[in-house]
């Protein structure tokens, strides 16, 4: 069975390389699981978590706050404002981050520059539902 070699990363480093059955993406558009001998494909994605199934039902799950996926042959690269994987994540911050997030929504300053805020409350949700094994 073929495989599809992975790479996902970041302008500061490489933060997962190896080969996938599958990966599931959130792209602007949804949903896009990436199978081996995927069509040719360019498309922004969304913060949200990545999901990497590898043998047998193993999966591994990585937070990613925006950039954009390349599929081209048996190669997906994944080119990403930021990404986390679950053994990096602080939980207690991450929980702290959407609390922060969620409350500033909530009161609605004058000054609140509201999609910060929302973008600030999507990556703490990806990353507490990456600690959570989805």
């Amino acid at each position: 069975m073929s495989k599809l070699t992975i790479e996902v990363v970041t302008p500061e480093r490489v933060v997962y390389s190896g080969q996938a059955a599958m990966v599931i993406v959130r792209g602007v558009s949804g949903d896009l699981g990436i199978l081996p001998n995927h069509m040719p494909l360019v498309t922004p994605l969304k913060i949200a978590p990545v999901r990497i199934k590898t043998e047998g039902d193993k999966e591994l799950a990585i937070a990613v706050s925006g950039g954009f996926i390349e599929v081209h042959g048996e190669k997906l690269t994944i080119l990403a404002e930021t990404a986390e994987l679950p053994e990096n994540i602080d939980v207690a911050r991450a929980q702290a981050a959407k609390s922060r997030a969620e409350q500033r929504l909530i009161d609605k300053h004058p000054d609140l520059d509201l999609r910060r805020a929302e973008r600030a409350l999507q990556r703490a949700i990806a990353r507490l539902q990456v600690t959570n094994n989805l």
